[in-house]
């Protein structure tokens, strides 16, 4: 069988550190394994066909409604996290299946207007938003019409645990986390300079210094470094000077880009956000059959499920038919 033939591939070729296809903890539910794909490989092919994946390319990642065609959507960073993660996979002999699903399944979660929208709903969901906690709702909760995808325990792991602040389980979700922060650095700073918020000369020097002055040098140095640092060792890591670096990139576009783009759409995000939430409070039976049941116990969740779902134009939609009078009404 061809699952066979991989889980002897990974006997031979994986690292000792890598996580086997074979020696997955299972999953939540147990069903009938498939005789050609693994565990991993069939979480990767859940996710891409999934609601929740398809949602991502109309949901910002930096730039709301942006004036050009080759601005990233979330769906984009997705792509490009996944990407990065499997180079990083193949170079220090992970598992390339589990890097892959986890990668692709780490921002479905994630709300409208990109971070706004997150920072909106965590501040109005008493008991708090993540994206990243929302992520693994979806998976185990919201997909399939309430069924949940039933992934394996690996990578509900990599997914919930893909932030900075996370601490995965596996080798294969740390190569995520750090994909996701080499990812959305570079191509937010390739957005910003398309948008006119900096100037390439702008960028922090001694960073530049670092990891060079372009998208695909900066990549490279960050995939060359942390295999230098971990190749054949029991972890996943960048070595204090680049890990500095990056810091200082990423602080550096949190001061002049990120708060900066999202003052532009603060207001009318938030505005949106509040009037949809309170109004779904208020009308619980109103949300759609999914979050029903959901709405019976805990009607903010209930909500902040629904709203975390949507993408950008739904939710402009949805704004405008329950909020905007219309055209020849009375």
């Amino acid at each position: 069988m061809m699952k066979e033939m991989t889980y002897k591939k990974e006997e031979a070729f994986l690292s000792p550190y890598a996580q086997k296809s074979r020696a997955t903890r299972g999953r939540l539910k147990d069903e009938a394994p498939c005789s050609m794909r693994t565990e991993f490989q069939r979480d990767r092919d859940r996710i891409i066909y999934s609601k929740a994946f398809l949602r991502l390319k109309n949901k910002t990642q930096v730039f709301f409604a942006p004036d050009g065609d080759h601005y990233m959507s979330r769906l984009t960073h997705t792509l490009d996290v996944s990407q990065i993660a499997r180079s990083l996979a193949r170079c220090l002999s992970l598992n390339e299946d589990l890097t892959e699903a986890i990668a692709l399944g780490h921002d479905l979660g994630h709300t409208p207007f990109g971070h706004v929208g997150e920072r909106v709903l965590n501040q109005l969901c008493p008991t708090g938003f993540q994206h990243s906690a929302q992520s693994l709702r979806v998976v185990d909760l919201l997909e399939k019409e309430g069924k949940g995808l039933n992934l394996t325990v690996e990578v509900r792991d990599g997914i919930l645990n893909h932030t900075k602040k996370g601490n995965p389980a596996t080798l294969e979700g740390v190569a995520v986390s750090l994909a996701d922060r080499i990812a959305y650095i570079n191509h937010d700073i390739e957005d910003a300079i398309r948008a006119g918020f900096l100037h390439e000369d702008e960028l922090p020097k001694s960073a530049v210094k670092v990891f060079g002055r372009d998208t695909s040098a900066r990549i490279n140095t960050a995939i060359r470094d942390i295999y230098e640092e971990s190749k054949g060792k029991p972890y996943v890591r960048m070595s204090k000077e680049k890990r500095d670096a990056l810091d200082e990139l990423r602080s550096f576009m949190f001061e002049r880009v990120y708060e900066q783009a999202n003052k532009l759409i603060q207001e009318s995000a938030e505005r949106m956000l509040c009037a949809l939430y309170t109004y779904y409070l208020e009308k619980p039976t109103e949300l759609p059959m999914l979050y029903l049941e959901t709405a019976k116990t805990d009607a903010s969740r209930a909500v902040c499920d629904y709203l975390s779902t949507m993408t950008d134009k739904y939710a402009v939609n949805l704004f405008k038919r329950l909020f905007v009078p219309r055209e020849g009404s009375v």
